[in-house]
């Protein structure tokens, strides 16, 4: 004997179905695929051992300096997030270059080039609640590695907070032309070489934007 259903049960059954199914639908529209992090790259010989006071967000002016820095003035606009996309707050995002000659601030540089008493060269700044860093700087400049290499203008970082892996990595800048032939960017993939170049965006000062993503420890 079949047993007898009311229509408002039909009505109700179908109710719940619907939801669940919006539900499904939403779960797959709300999906997002993980991030890669950041690849990884050498800290290099030059990472900052010489202690400064002025370690602000402008690395174009040193405190008690008359003159900026020489070289074409930069912003980079940074954003530091997890591999789900979520940003990361009150990272230390540790980072430094060349001057605009190729010179870093280090003793043991071996570079010939006239180095840049007015430049800060090495910042040490906190990422926002956004996961957002902003600083301005100087283009670095291209310096010799060795006598058939020469390493395209670049930022290193080291990025850092508990419950993340340490990341130190270098930031490229678009269409440079020694990208295409520097050793160590050749040593990466195509994807990951994407990466770890930044992106041109508008602005008063030629600006830069850059994301980089930790991995949870």
């Amino acid at each position: 004997m079949k047993k007898h259903i009311s229509r408002r049960a039909v009505l109700k059954t179908g109710l719940a179905a619907g939801v669940v199914g919006a539900a499904d639908v939403t779960r797959a529209f709300d999906y997002r695929p993980a991030l890669s992090p950041t690849p990884p790259e050498i800290k290099g010989p030059f990472y900052p051992i010489v202690a400064q006071k002025d370690k602000d967000f402008d690395l174009t002016r040193i405190e008690g300096h008359e003159n900026a820095a020489t070289g074409e003035p930069i912003i980079i606009d940074g954003t530091v997030v997890d591999t789900a996309g979520q940003p990361v707050s009150d990272a230390t995002v540790d980072l430094w270059q060349a001057c605009a000659s190729g010179k870093y601030g280090h003793p043991h540089d071996p570079n010939t080039a006239e180095p840049d008493p007015d430049f800060q060269g090495w910042a040490i700044v906190p990422s926002g609640e956004k996961g957002g860093f902003r600083f301005k700087t100087i283009m670095p400049g291209p310096y010799p590695a060795a006598p058939d290499w020469i390493r395209p203008p670049h930022i290193h970082f080291k990025v850092s907070k508990r419950g993340y892996v340490e990341l130190i990595t270098q930031m490229y800048f678009p269409g440079h032309r020694l990208n295409e032939v520097d050793l160590l960017l050749l040593r990466k993939g195509t994807e990951e070489r994407k990466l770890m170049i930044a992106t041109g965006q508008p602005g008063e000062l030629k600006t830069f934007s850059y994301r980089i993503v930790l991995q949870k420890a």
